[in-house]
């Protein structure tokens, strides 16, 4: 969204209050204490123990007001073209393979690929030192589905779209990803 790291938001149905015990108690979580016992706040201030993230907050109140500004919409769709080009032309390039839906409308700003034959973290290293280029490398958080499920021991690429990325952005990254590729036949 935007906004700072180390912030976010729980929503929690009115009525599942009192069935969700909160991870951390403490600080305005309780209402009441005693040597053996304690009561939990009924209200959201349960699931807020300790000093609250005061300066995260406020920009993640200013993140939204931003993305507010900008429109939801409007970044969905923008977004949407970028990921149709990437993902479009990306599967169109010898000895790539994309990990995820085809349907394009099923994806979101994300997409993991391997070049055949690469390293994914070569593959990152040279996006980085040859085009500047961000993007993640390895098992992203989830090595039972890269490994097990996708039988990738180095794990992916992961390239991350979003309303500040251009076109121009997508298409240096496709002519980079296309000469690494060409580079192995």
């Amino acid at each position: 969204m935007l906004g700072p790291t180390g912030v976010g938001a729980l929503y929690i149905k009115e009525e599942c209050f009192k069935d969700i015990e909160p991870p951390i108690i403490g600080g305005g979580t309780i209402s009441e204490v005693t040597s053996t016992n304690y009561m939990l706040d009924g209200g959201p201030v349960r699931f807020e123990a300790g000093t609250p993230p005061i300066a995260e907050a406020i920009g993640l109140g200013a993140a939204i007001d931003y993305i507010n500004k900008i429109g939801l919409k409007n970044i969905e769709v923008y977004e949407r073209r970028l990921i149709e080009k990437m993902d479009s032309e990306l599967r169109k390039i010898d000895k790539v393979e994309v990990y995820g839906p085809k349907n394009v409308t099923e994806k979101i700003g994300l997409t993991s690929f391997n070049v055949k034959g690469l390293n994914p973290h070569d593959v990152a290293l040279t996006l980085d030192s040859s085009a500047n280029i961000m993007v993640r490398s390895g098992h992203h958080c989830a090595m039972p589905l890269t490994r097990e499920l996708l039988g990738l021991d180095e794990g992916s690429v992961r390239a991350s779209l979003y309303l500040y990325n251009t076109m121009e952005e997508v298409e240096k990254f496709l002519s980079v990803i296309d000469e690494v590729a060409k580079t192995l036949t």
